[in-house]
């Protein structure tokens, strides 16, 4: 079975957290994540959330403490998600991937749909950092 690292990054600020709503198609569209992606092979997790935040949202990112590790079976892959703490260097985010990017609170946050893996970020996010 292949084996691929992939990353999430959490951005909080004021009580909120940054969430963003796929776009429609694939597997999860239309869902709700935490903005990251697929480790290219040779690349740092660090570099993988700084190319991906600038790829989706358009923005630079500070990337802090690793959070979780999620792990998880996709189409004969094993994955590795590598959840961090993330800082916005700014807040121009453009919508590159995603319908609807924005700041929620710990309620809106439970009530939004996501997908397997993000759910697992979420809940921990609602009980150790929210």
């Amino acid at each position: 079975m292949d084996e691929r690292e992939t990353t999430a990054g959490v951005a909080i600020k004021d009580g909120k957290v940054l969430v963003a709503k796929r776009a429609k198609g694939g597997p999860i569209s239309e869902m709700w994540e935490f903005p990251g992606g697929k480790n290219r092979y040779g690349e740092t997790i660090e570099d993988t959330l700084k190319r991906e935040w600038l790829e989706e949202l358009g923005v630079d990112v500070a990337v802090g403490e690793k959070l979780l590790q999620v792990d998880f079976i996709n189409k004969d892959t094993s994955y590795h998600l590598m959840c961090h703490l993330v800082t916005p260097l700014c807040e121009d985010f453009e919508m590159l991937f995603h319908q609807d990017i924005r700041w929620v609170d710990r309620k809106e946050l439970e009530n939004l749909e996501f997908g397997p893996s993000d759910k697992k970020i979420r809940d921990y996010i609602i009980s150790r950092l929210l």
